[in-house]
């Protein structure tokens, strides 16, 4: 359904959304707190005198400042929504969506955040791990009417399932792997690359620290870890930064982390189910989006001076 269209022209749009069973003063407050209503009182006797404290229809609505009070009732009445999209990109976590709910979808960040983490809730829907991380398919999804953060999880989840092939899970019982161990090491694959020429290498990178017993070492994890506690993405690492004590850092912990470390994409979760067998350990970004590979650790520290001269 279209934006609804109404009002002074030069008035600046405000979206609201309206909670499933929210009493009409809640609906005034939300209506004042974004600059729509000067007096409450006179919506309030305008609402009860028309019928429409007892029909507003829960869902997102926009609405020009300087819209008249009979508009925006009737708007309410009669449930004209606005439509909108929420694109999330890929390697965006659970943290990031909260974020981009809030803002697109006014959805409290915090519910979106609990519901991510609802284990009981989200083994009805056939996901394993921690939280959802992992199974949120990055794709445009469009909204209108009530959203709650288990209707936007609920469909990004949903997209999971349609995305994931089926000849995949053959792929896990060839390798003896779970889906949940795939979708991590994907993740982690996501956070890396930078073109998708180089995520089979990068996987095969990591398959091979994992088959030796070897500490992944992986940034996107130790950016993963510190997210999750501040609620803010690292971009650039310290030194520091890598003892930040949690399950999720690799540099701390061997092997794969308790679960995804972000969305990923296709690509990348192919990449995890079939890396490409490679002689290489290391890798270090080269500075023009790509990465320079090493089988030895000395060959590495060489490519690392030749492309981080400041290190």
């Amino acid at each position: 359904m279209a934006p609804l269209a109404c009002g002074s022209a030069g008035g600046q749009l405000e979206r609201v959304n309206i909670p499933p069973g929210s009493p009409f003063a809640a609906v005034v407050d939300s209506l004042a707190t974004h600059g729509l209503v000067r007096s409450r009182a006179l919506i309030t006797l305008l609402g009860r005198l028309s019928g429409s404290d007892r029909r507003v229809k829960a869902g997102l609505y926009e609405f020009r400042r300087g819209t008249s009070f009979v508009t925006i009732l009737r708007a309410l009445r009669n449930g004209d929504f606005v439509e909108v999209s929420v694109t999330v990109p890929e390697g965006f976590t659970i943290v990031d969506i909260a974020r981009l709910a809030e803002e697109r979808l006014l959805i409290p960040r915090e519910s979106v955040l609990t519901a991510a983490r609802d284990t009981t809730w989200l083994a009805t829907l056939g996901v394993e791990g921690p939280s959802a991380e992992g199974f949120l398919f990055p794709e445009t999804y469009l909204f209108s009417g009530p959203v709650s953060a288990r209707d936007l999880l609920g469909e990004m989840i949903e997209q999971f399932k349609q995305s994931w092939d089926p000849r995949w899970d053959s792929v896990l019982v060839l390798t003896h792997r779970s889906r949940l161990e795939v979708l991590t090491l994907a993740s982690i694959v996501e956070g890396e690359a930078r073109s998708d020429g180089e995520r089979p290498v990068i996987a095969g990178v990591y398959s091979n620290r994992l088959r030796i017993g070897m500490a992944l070492q992986a940034d996107p994890t130790v950016q993963y870890a510190i997210q999750l506690a501040t609620g803010e993405r690292k971009p650039r690492l310290y030194e520091k930064d890598y003892l930040v004590p949690s399950p999720y850092n690799t540099y701390l912990h061997p092997g794969l982390p308790p679960g995804p470390v972000g969305s990923p994409g296709r690509k990348s979760i192919e990449a995890a189910l079939l890396p490409e067998k490679v002689p290489y350990l290391y890798f270090v970004a080269d500075g023009s989006g790509g990465h320079q590979f090493s089988r030895s650790y000395e060959e590495h520290l060489r490519m690392v001076r030749r492309t981080r001269p400041d290190r």
